[in-house]
């Protein structure tokens, strides 16, 4: 029995020590100004993946974003797993796609809920700043998206397509273990 015991400890360090797991996300905030009456908005959005090889990985995204006050305020919830593939590997830099399914729930203070979801791919780019720190980007999507209010009768709005906009940019740290 402590020869088994023994092993299966031996086995988990080793699986720790190779692991290929990352941790990080995006935190964004803004200050808008109409005509001297100001909005915050925040968004935070932590990530954890997994290298399961040097081409493959697979993550999982969780968010929360808040913006406007009183009235005007809209809570979201994001949730994004994703399978990432590193397409092309330069030295420090690599080129990749996520093939991600997202959900997003915006709750407006003054109006309905609406949930969203979508699937499809995101190109992004990662740059290794050092062994554990790098700085990763998105920029488009492509894919199918539909958006539905939370009441009796509502239709969904579903887009099919390729979005290359500031909409779809965002930035992140990654720390690698």
């Amino acid at each position: 029995m402590k020869k088994i015991v023994l092993t299966m400890m031996a086995a988990m360090v080793a699986v720790v020590m190779d692991a290929q797991i990352y941790v990080g996300g995006a935190v964004g905030f803004q200050t808008v100004s109409h005509d001297g009456d100001s909005e915050t908005a925040f968004t935070l959005k932590p990530e954890v993946g997994y290298n399961l090889n040097e081409d493959w990985a697979i993550g999982m995204a969780v968010g929360y974003g808040e913006t406007g006050k009183d009235q005007t305020k809209v809570k979201t919830f994001i949730i994004n797993p994703y399978v990432r593939y590193n397409a092309v590997k330069l030295d420090k830099v690599t080129l990749f796609l996520d093939g991600s399914f997202a959900y997003q729930s915006i709750d407006p203070k003054a109006s309905y809920k609406t949930n969203e979801w979508g699937i499809g791919v995101k190109p992004g780019l990662a740059v290794a700043l050092t062994n554990h720190l790098s700085f990763v980007s998105h920029l488009g999507f492509v894919g199918y998206e539909s958006s539905k209010p939370d009441f009796d009768g509502a239709k969904a709005t579903n887009t099919f397509g390729v979005a290359i906009d500031a909409n779809s940019l965002d930035f992140g740290l990654y720390f690698n273990f």
